[in-house]
């Protein structure tokens, strides 16, 4: 707390639209009625398409290796993370070197130690959430393919299928959608990394993320596909 006294009027302005942007395209993304359009809420609908299939086999090795996959892609990101926290916390234990370093780059320094601290600590909060995300997420992988080994043979409309199809796609559902917003807080976590240049380099970043984030889910060419399948 004693480093927010060095914080400017530019400062936290920069923050609000760091911040604005994160927890609002979350919002918009998850809980608006646009995101059911958009590439989250097109992908839940195939993952309650694939329970029903998956309820139909007799055979689920391809189920099981599919979820295999899902859980490799998540825990190469989890493992990834915890090398960028050990550097940042490094970081935050050499700020000396740091604001020495940050002080020859050409958009400005980093400022006093103080400074460069809550700037580093705003980077290693953004990956410390995407951490948990992270972890959460494939431990509801896991809770799914325990669903998977229980899960019942039939098709949809015999007792019991239709339920337990909703199960199934529902924990799919809860660990993609905390995988997604692990991988939009490392979006996040790159544009909080250019307050060490600038505060306005802090805002304009979050920005671009949010346009980047924003395209992608609502306007790329794979959100195309999936529509014209659905």
């Amino acid at each position: 707390m004693h480093a927010l006294p060095h914080l400017s009027a530019v400062d936290w302005l920069a923050l609000a639209i760091f911040f604005a942007c994160w927890a609002g395209y979350a919002w918009y993304s998850e809980h608006s009625q646009r995101g059911a359009a958009g590439l989250i809420g097109t992908t839940q609908r195939y993952r309650l398409r694939w329970a029903y299939q998956l309820l139909a086999r007799d055979v689920r090795v391809m189920d099981s290796t599919l979820i295999g996959n899902l859980v490799t892609s998540v825990s190469f990101y989890a493992n990834t993370t915890i090398y960028i926290i050990a550097g940042l916390v490094a970081a935050l234990g050499a700020s000396d070197k740091l604001v020495s370093f940050t002080a020859d780059l050409p958009f400005g320094g980093a400022g006093n130690r103080e400074l460069l601290e809550i700037k580093l600590m705003l980077v290693l909060s953004a990956f410390v959430f995407s951490y948990f995300k992270f972890t959460w997420s494939l431990r509801q992988f896991n809770l799914l393919s325990i669903l998977v080994g229980a899960a019942p043979q039939g098709h949809a409309g015999e007792p019991g299928i239709d339920s337990y199809a909703q199960r199934l796609g529902g924990a799919n559902n809860l660990a993609g959608d905390d995988f997604n917003r692990g991988i939009r807080a490392y979006y996040f976590g790159l544009a909080a990394s250019g307050w060490l240049l600038t505060p306005w380099a802090l805002a304009l970043l979050a920005i671009t993320v949010l346009v980047v984030l924003f395209r992608r889910d609502y306007r790329s060419p794979a959100l195309h596909i999936l529509r014209d399948l659905d």
